[in-house]
Order: structure tokens, then sequence, then C-alpha cells
């Protein structure tokens, strides 16, 4: 703030605010926004003093004493998928997942073991009879890229797995061998025969990245802004002697193989014994009570720590019953990420901008005041609809309260009312789009505001872009800028111009020379085969996500199959209801929409999923099939997933054209439908030996 009135207006604000809050918290032992947001106001107020050192009063709360797959790198298909996790932010909800699960598996018994959440680079090595033979990046989770050489420069990673002595061996078999095929354990930690996969954290100390920025300053060269950046930023260097100079840590959390090591402690415990680093602050707990226990005495000591971490990874020790209890959506059910809380600050929101995506939905975006959260600058937040900034009560020119949690998108969680001056401005959703001029509309129970002419250039930028990124068709080096112009100068249209793009299209743009060209072209017409999930939520139908995506691929097996699904077949898909069904039926039955696929289709060809190419041999292709009650061994959804695999259909209810009705632990009316209709039901073991 120039203006020193300004100034001073804020300043008697801020001391005002900062000693209510300071009330709050010494004297009443309650705090209405958290301590990290009541720091960054102390530092507004700080760096306003400094501005103005004659403002400085003695009682100023201040003056107290003493008090995607990068370029040049390969893809790598991971055997077994690598999995996010489901974030819980309170021992209330840490509680409410064990019920959960407790539900799903009532005579198991429950004990865990917890983890630092490291905050770094997630990594998977594999090891072939005990010598690292490839290393990779999580990426999408199914499909990484291949960072050997880099890996290879970590002094914390073996090249060769360690083999340990007799008496460390007897001491872990003793320890362990109630939990464990002591058999294979042994032979595993003696001989690490076969193929091994370890995963682990790839990660930057606090006092390494010092160091690092200390002589990147020297040499005048941008500051790393974090660890985490840092770590991520290493690995992708494609010059292994750069990699190698930045002083990487790994730690491991992962053991998958052939082991016989069935409990997650025994795991960590091997994984030091043949030479990886584990965190000494994870460890068995035998019930939640301990586990928050841990989690709150790591806490104490987190910001000593040399790294950082953002929660505790919370796992059933039981690796079976980890198994059995299966997958939703892409997080394992078995185990959580209880996460510390987010990092949060306080800035001035000075205007609200509105973008416009791909379905035409207008955004409000608050345009901030810089402020570091988590290690980096942050300016922007979305503020998501009209009802979200009506809820928050906020105007132009309000300080909020910002968070951000791990990678989440910046996000304001809270205005501060008391800091107002009288100068804010309501913020009022325009009535045209901001991009095109046409007018915009919000439908009765919809919370969006939207562009209502589909042919505006921001939707077609966004979509095309949606089309060629990272989580759809992965295509490297159309950024926006350059697909921005591609639109512009009418050799894009729609998706499948991009397939018919020659050099010499591209030679005559700015920014391109025969080789970049060629380059480029060459990189687009490696995508012509695609996997159907990537290919189904390339299409940016409205709703279907990139979860949402892989259930259809699964369950349909082809785009042909989804392409003639009727509402009914597509809402037994599990997650998908009917707001998700009419979307993917609109989609299909747009004249327009129904042409660029058509035109898609000519240039790319989905893969279809390999079960389903082998489904018309089966000896269940064509029956139908129906589940009621509870499962012990897998979930309902894991077992439509298995008939459908094998050419069965999967419906809601019971006719006289249903085949068979698997009847779990308290089935509902369906069991009774069935045996009124003569259909034959199935008992889960029945069902098992069918499949």
């Amino acid at each position: 703030m120039k203006d020193r009135k300004e100034a001073e207006k804020r300043i008697k604000k801020l001391r005002e605010e900062i000693n209510r809050y300071r009330y709050q918290y010494h004297v009443l032992d309650s705090l209405e926004i958290s301590e990290a947001a009541l720091d960054s106001l102390k530092h507004e107020l700080y760096e306003l003093e400094q501005n103005d050192p004659d403002l400085i009063t003695p009682n100023s709360p201040t003056q107290r004493v003493a008090g995607e797959p990068a370029k040049g790198f390969k893809k790598v298909t991971h055997q077994e998928r690598m999995l996010s996790l489901e974030d819980v932010f309170s021992l209330e909800e840490v509680e409410s997942w064990l019920e959960r699960i407790q539900k799903l598996q009532p005579k198991a018994t429950f004990d865990f073991y917890a983890d630092p959440k490291m905050d770094g680079l997630a990594v998977t090595m594999i090891y072939r009879n005990g010598r690292l033979e490839i290393a990779a990046t999580r990426g999408d989770g199914t499909v990484g890229e291949d960072v050997t050489h880099n890996i290879r420069t970590i002094e914390a990673v073996p090249l060769q797995l360690r083999t340990p002595t007799d008496g460390e061996v007897k001491k872990f078999i003793k320890k362990h061998e109630d939990q464990i095929d002591t058999q294979k354990a042994e032979a595993t930690l003696r001989a690490h025969q076969g193929r091994l996969e370890i995963r682990g954290e790839v990660y930057m100390t606090k006092r390494q990245l010092e160091k690092l920025n200390r002589d990147l300053k020297k040499r005048n060269q941008p500051l790393l802004a974090n660890p985490r950046n840092a770590a991520a930023g290493s690995i992708r260097q494609l010059d292994p002697k750069m990699a190698a100079e930045r002083g990487l840590a790994f730690m491991a959390y992962g053991f998958l193989g052939d082991h016989g090591l069935d409990t997650t402690e025994a795991r960590y415990d091997a994984l030091r014994l043949i030479g990886f680093p584990v965190n000494a602050h994870g460890a068995y707990c035998s019930s939640i009570k301990q586990v928050h226990s841990l989690m709150v005495s790591v806490g104490r000591k987190r910001d000593a720590l040399d790294y950082w971490i953002d929660g505790m990874v919370v796992s059933l020790n039981d690796r079976k019953l980890l198994s059995d209890l299966g997958v939703v959506g892409k997080t394992p059910r078995g185990m959580v990420a209880w996460k510390y809380p987010a990092e949060q600050g306080t800035t001035i929101v000075r205007e609200i901008r509105v973008s416009v995506g791909r379905t035409g939905a207008l955004t409000p975006v608050a345009v901030m005041d810089p402020v570091t959260l988590a290690g980096t600058t942050v300016t922007h937040a979305s503020l998501h609809n009209e009802d979200e900034i009506k809820r928050l009560g906020l105007k132009v020119g309000d300080t909020v309260i910002v968070e951000k949690a791990g990678d989440v998108i910046p996000k304001v969680i809270q205005v501060l009312p008391n800091l107002r001056t009288g100068t804010e401005r309501v913020f009022k959703m325009p009535r045209s789009c901001p991009i095109c001029g046409s007018d915009v509309r919000r439908g009765a129970g919809e919370v969006a505001t939207v562009c209502t002419n589909k042919g505006c250039f921001a939707q077609e930028l966004a979509r095309m872009l949606y089309f060629v990124g990272k989580s759809a068709m992965d295509i490297r080096g159309l950024g926006e800028k350059i697909v921005e112009q591609l639109i512009q100068e009418g050799l894009v249209r729609e998706e499948a111009d991009f397939f018919k793009l020659t050099p010499g299209d591209l030679e005559g743009l700015e920014g391109f020379a025969e080789v970049s060209a060629k380059k480029l072209v060459d990189e687009i017409q490696s995508h012509r085969q695609v996997p159907l999930a990537r290919f189904i939520n390339a299409l940016g139908i409205l709703h279907v996500g990139e979860e949402t995506a892989r259930d259809l691929a699964t369950a349909f097996g082809s785009f042909e199959e989804l392409r003639k699904a009727t509402k009914e077949e597509l809402e037994e898909v599990d997650g998908i209801g009917g707001k998700v069904s009419e979307s993917i039926l609109e989609f299909f039955r747009d004249p327009k929409q129904s042409e660029r696929v058509d035109h898609l289709l000519e240039v790319v060809t989905p893969e279809q999923i390999r079960s389903r190419q082998f489904a018309s041999h089966s000896p269940l292709s064509g029956t139908s099939w129906v589940f009621t009650g509870s499962l012990a061994s897998m979930s309902r959804d894991e077992a439509k997933a298995k008939v459908r695999a094998l050419g069965a259909h999967v419906t809601a209810s019971v006719s006289k054209k249903t085949d068979y009705v698997v009847v779990g632990e308290d089935p509902g009316s369906k069991a009774e439908k069935a045996k009124h209709l003569g259909v034959e039901r199935l008992s889960e073991k029945q069902f098992l030996d069918r499949i």
C-alpha cells in the first residue's frame, strides 16, 4: 500500500484483530482461525511497519521483546497400479474409516502400521535377482516415466540388494514367524531371487535445499521453491550428472513380489535388512488409539525433521485383509493418509476474474496479493461458482484466509469481515460470456453459469487442450500457445485435425522450423492408438473424468459397446448415476458431437480391454446376472466386473430373462423374487466355482 493513509488504516485494523485473536488463544484457549492464518496477519503487519517505520508504536504486536512423461523419457507400464490414498484430517474421520471397513469384514481383527507421509516424488523400482533393473515415476498410476539413470545416482538406493547376516535373518524369522511364509521370506532375504518391486519416496532434505539454493544464488540462477519441487525436478532431469549434483535422498515404504511377507510391519523390517532406509518414526500400532498417539508424537517433531512430511500413512497390518477389502476408484480401502492441518495464510482479494472452461461453465477466480503457502507463492484461487462466493460472503477487497493442502488448488476458506474498510465491492456474475459476448444461463437446480454459445473460442480452446492433455491423449508439445495458434490459423477445427497436420503446415508458424515441426507431427502420430479409458476421457463428456472413464472402459470393453449402451446398462456401472448416464447419452445423441467422434475414429484407434477380446469364448458370454447381499471375498462391484469381463451382462433387477442371481449375506428381496421366478440362485462359493 503506497498511500500512507491507507497504510495507517490497515495497520490499525490489523493490530485490533491480532490483539483480539491473541486474547482468544492465550486467555480463552479458543482460536477461530488457524495459527498459520494468524501468523500471516502478523507478517503483513510487520511488512507494513517496515515500509513506514515511524508508524511503529511500542504496543504493536510486532514489538514484543523475546516473545506428463517428459520428452526424452520412455513410458513404463506398472504391473500393479500405483494407487492414491484417501485423505482424512481428524481422529473422527479415521474412526469412521475403520467403522466402514469393519462392516465389510466383521469377523476380522484389525491392527495397523503407521508411517510418516513423505512429501517428495513417488517412485517404483524393479529388482531382478537382486539387481536394480528399472525405476519409474508414478505417472498417472498406470503408466510412469523411466528414470532409472537418475535413481541410480541416489546413494540411499542400493544397486544390488544387501544380503542379511544369518543372525539378522534368524531374528527376523523369530519376530514374524506366525505372520509370514517363513520359507519364502528366508529365500527372499538370502537370495533375492526373481522379481521384487520396491516403492518409496525420493526427497530432498531441508539442509540440502538450503545448500543448493546458496550455490544457485552465487551463480545468479533461480532458486528452488521447496524440497518437493526440487526432488521432482531433479528426478526429471535428462542428464544424470545434474541429478547427482542435487544430492537426493530416498525412503522405502512398499515391497511387492512373491516374498511371503504377509504383514506391513514385516515388509518394513525386511526392507531395512535388504538395504533400504525406511522412516524411523514408522511403527506398528495395535489400535487407532496408538495410531493417534504416534500421529501426535511425530507432529510435535515435524518442524525439527530434516525433511517435509504432511501426515501419516495408516495401513492395515494384515496384507491379505488389505487386499480382500479391495479398491474404490483409485484408493485402497485398507489405507488412508491422515493429514496434518493444511497450511493457511491471509491475503487480500484485489479482483475477481471469470474464466470459461471446456463445458462452457463460467468460473470466478480470485486474484490476490501474493501469499506463500507450503513453500509456493500463491496469487490465484478458484471460487468455483456464484453460490460459493455468496456462502463465503466474499467481496472484492476483502482480507481472506487461503488454504493449500499438498498439491491441491489453493482455496479461499474464510473471509475476515472485521478488517473491512468500507471500500469493498460486491461481485456480480456477468450476464454475457467474457470471451465471446454470448448470453449466459444458469439452469434450475444448477450451480454453474454457462455460456450458451457452443462455438465459443474459450470452450473450443479448453476442449482441445483437455483432449491433448496428460490425463487424455497425452500428446507432448501441444501447449496452450501452440493449440491457440493452430485454431486461429484454421489448421485445427476439431480433435481429428491434429492427426492430419503435416510438417509443412507447421513450418510457417511462429516458433517452428523444419526439425521442430517434424518432431511435433511425429509425436502426434505416435498417439494414433490409445488405451480405451484415455480415449473416453479425451472426449470431454460432461461429468466423465479420468476415473469414470476407466470404469466405463472396464465395464464395456470397447468403444462400440459404450456408444450403443442404454441408460440402464450405463447405470449398472459403479458410480454412474442418472445425471452422469444422461450426460453420456446426450453427448452421443448430439449430431455435432457424434460427427466429431466419427471423424476422430477415422484417425485414432481406441484399444479394446484385453479380457473383452476373449469374452465371446466364455461359457458365460451373453448370460444375465444379478447380485444381492454382501460378499466376503470381494465387493459386489468387483464381482460384477469379473462376470462382465467374461462376456456376461449385469442388471439391477431380476426378471425371467435373468440367468443367475448371486446371493450374499443379508440379501434383499431379489433373492425371493429369483426363487419365485425359478431363476438359478448361487451362493458365494458356487459363484466363485462358476467363474
